[in-house]
């Protein structure tokens, strides 16, 4: 029986684990010749076979305990304490007091690891069969035996072997190359499986695959997971304990259910209720007040405490223990009854939302009358891929259909939100409806003129007017603002352009008031700032202050908040709307996050878009869209999204046949839907369901042939694999099979 200990000068907590594989005992991680700690004095073990969850925000030494288990803390920091691994055979590891040697063979054969951004984990020169077998050799493994086993390890992942392992990298989707990753990790059969943030750069739906995978090889493969991720109802799904961690220091372990049902820690509590999710009431999301702290400047007593509704002077002057509250439970704070009496969680029983009934029913035919602000009509946009010199001798290049006919208004101060997956075609779709891409078909109009006929110098509305009424926020806050230039000088640019004979005096007083209304304070402080010295929230900020200096009409967020932890996404989507009443402008909000477009489309009376390979398959207000999807797509997105109900969070299999998206440069005949849909029929394959009304009228709709009661899809055959439905069915998840399995990435 293991220990797991943390010290205080007054205290010494036990808690017991029955098979550690990993112990873990004072870790720290400082840097500064010892001065700034980014882990400190942390103890917890690993139970042998489990999936252990580490959650918390950006900052918060995540990533650097995933790095001490393995001893691979980038100089010049310096880990101490000890860290024992108990191999299945019985040996026992002191990882610290390893050679080089050592942990080279320990980092691969008994731990290893896979980080967040696949692609730059594969060399882009070498095909993927070759990094498999590099690593068998470099660990002197038998190469034949081991390609074996990685084409098994591909096949349980839903690839195809042969064409994974003979593609380069960049060939490769970002969810096939997160797959082949896990596999290349599990390739020389380790019993410890460490995951840093391995799916945030994933749409949900194909996370949530992921997670189910990594179930089914944790079950195959006798694995012990330790995740690590900031996204709570994400690995809900799969942890079956979970450490929360803050500020460099564990707050609350737990089991699954006992964190998310009954957490003790006000943190714990207050993260859960700041993440949007469709299981709590759009009024009762709400941010965590301030930020973490910075290593530098961690405050005395309890960590949280600045940010803690129920602080006191005790917990300012002393640091509370990692003590026991429940069997297998402990949290460190002075008031976690308190806790659990005053800050009620935002979901579960009783949590229903009052007002999604009236939301469900929403009109949002009512503007349907007015002139849009942009009216998109027949929208292509079709991309021919390169061709290299050769190859312009030979057929015809390739075609990309990334948006292929479609229909969308948007109006003052009007929200919209497109959601679906990755490669979808949301992004292409946004910057054409700003003027940013030149469609190849179709219009694309700017209260009735043509924005590319007013590019070409025919037109009423200069073109110059309508690119400054159009804006845009990107995605990465950070890689859209100049790291040489402070805050002042990239604010200025703009307005240097569209108001050249202003003085320097006023657009700086424009920049200072504005900054301080997106709530920079004091905003002569952030403005001198380097965009390095700014967190993530606060980058997104300035890139929200940088859209607004144009006063536009219409703004495109694109994935804008997706970058934030999630405990500061409802906090900057309150802001957008707050600003957009102030502003009298128009979103067109992009996101693969069903619970964001939800938080974001209900509270700004808008409604989403949903998108699939370039055509948009449903719109409708996004209560219609959860509450009775018409569109199977539409239902296998809110089977993707995480829930925070404990009876909910099993999500069973995905409701579709093959989890990768079909090419795009050769999309599926028909509804390009029907490969992956668990109700497709013959008459699928044959013909494109136009955008049917469904119930709400105009404005809601679902391009799908079960919305017409008297079409031939009804006496048409269905696929293989796909279940026979009648109209007011719902169909069985747990049927469908056929084609989902190894080889369905290229269907």
């Amino acid at each position: 029986m293991a220990t797991d200990q943390r010290s205080t000068a007054d205290a010494t907590v036990q808690s017991t684990v029955e098979d550690p594989i990993v112990e873990v005992s004072n870790a720290k991680v400082t840097f500064d010749g010892g001065d700034t700690y980014v882990l400190d004095d942390v103890s917890l073990d690993i139970e042998r076979d489990e999936v252990l969850g580490i959650v918390g925000e950006s900052g918060s030494g995540k990533s650097m305990f995933a790095s001490a288990l393995l001893d691979s803390i980038p100089d010049p920091g310096v880990l101490s304490g000890e860290i024992i691994y108990n191999a299945e055979d019985g040996r026992t590891i002191d990882v610290l007091e390893q050679s080089d040697e050592e942990l080279r063979q320990f980092r691969w054969e008994e731990v290893s690891m896979v980080f967040q951004g696949a692609m730059s984990s594969f060399n882009p020169t070498m095909k993927v069969g070759t990094h498999f077998e590099e690593t068998l050799k470099a660990h002197d493994s038998n190469v034949d035996e081991g390609m074996a086993f990685a084409r098994e390890l591909l096949e349980d992942l839903y690839l195809e072997p042969e064409r994974v392992l003979d593609a380069y990298p960049h060939e490769l989707s970002g969810g096939m190359q997160q797959r082949a990753l896990i596999a290349l990790s599990l390739v020389l059969e380790p019993e410890v499986l460490v995951m840093d943030e391995p799916t945030a750069a994933l749409d949900l739906l194909m996370q949530r695959s992921i997670l189910m995978l990594l179930n089914d090889l944790q079950d195959n493969y006798d694995l012990t997971l330790a995740f690590i991720t900031h996204d709570l109802p994400l690995i809900t799904a799969l942890a079956d304990r979970m450490g929360i961690i803050y500020a460099f220091q564990f707050v609350e372990v737990g089991t699954r259910d006992q964190i998310i049902a009954d957490a003790g820690h006000p943190y714990t509590r207050a993260l859960l209720n700041a993440t949007p999710n469709l299981d709590a009431p759009l009024s009762e999301m709400q941010p965590i007040e301030g930020e973490g702290p910075a290593p530098v400047n961690v405050p005395e007593g309890c960590s949280f405490h600045p940010r803690c509704p129920l602080a006191t002077e005790e917990c300012v002057s002393d640091d509370p223990p990692l003590e026991s509250i429940d069997e297998d439970h402990r949290t460190a704070c002075h008031h976690w009854e308190e806790a659990r009496e005053e800050i009620d969680l935002n979901y579960g029983e009783g949590s229903a939302d009052p007002e999604v009934e009236a939301s469900t029913d929403r009109d949002v035919t009512a503007r349907t009358g007015e002139e849009p602000v942009l009216g998109l009509d027949d929208v292509e946009v079709h991309f021919e891929e390169d061709q290299g010199l050769f190859d312009i001798f030979g057929d015809e290049p390739e075609v990309v259909k990334a948006v292929d006919g479609v229909d969308l208004d948007i109006y003052e101060n009007d929200v919209v939100a497109l959601l679906g997956e990755s490669g979808c075609g949301k992004t292409t779709l946004g910057k054409t409806a700003i003027g940013l891409q030149r469609p190849t078909g179709g219009s694309v109009n700017y209260r009735g003129q043509d924005i590319w006929e007013a590019k070409d110098g025919d037109g009423d509305i200069p073109y110059d007017e309508i690119r400054q009424a159009l804006q845009i926020i990107h995605q990465d806050p950070g890689s859209s603002l100049n790291p040489n230039r402070r805050i002042v000088d990239i604010l200025s640019e703009p307005l240097h352009h569209t108001h050249p004979n202003i003085s320097p005096n006023e657009r700086r007083d424009r920049i200072y008031s504005l900054l301080d209304r997106v709530g920079m304070n004091p905003p002569g402080d952030f403005a001198d700032r380097y965009p390095h010295q700014l967190s993530g929230g606060e980058k997104q900020r300035v890139a929200l202050t940088r859209a607004l200096l144009m006063n536009p009409d219409a703004i495109l967020a694109d994935e804008a908040i997706s970058a934030v932890d999630v405990s500061l996404r409802v906090e900057l989507m309150d802001l957008m709307l707050e600003l957009q009443n102030v502003f009298d402008t128009s979103f067109l909000f992009i996101s693969h996050d069903l619970s964001n477009a939800r938080y974001f489309t209900e509270h700004g009376d808008g409604r989403i878009a949903v998108m699939y390979l370039g055509e948009i398959v449903e719109v409708g207000t996004a209560e219609r869209l959860i509450q009775n999807p018409k569109h199977p797509y539409t239902k296998v997105l809110r089977w993707a999204t995480p829930s925070l109900q404990l009876d909910a969070v099993e999500a069973g299999e995905p409701p579709m046949r093959s989890i990768d998206v079909p090419d795009p440069v050769d999309p599926p005949s028909g509804c390009r839907f029907h490969t992956r849909c668990p109700v497709a029929r013959e008459a699928c394959t044959e013909e494109k369901p136009p955008l049917y009304d469904v119930e709400g009228g105009e404005g809601n709709g679902a391009a799908c042939f079960r919305s017409d009661p008297d079409h031939e899809y009804w006496d048409s055959e269905p696929l293989p694999g796909a279940e026979r439905v009648g109209p007011d069915e719902e169909f069985d998840t747990s049927s469908v099979s056929g084609e989902f399995g190894a080889g369905s990435a290229g269907d």
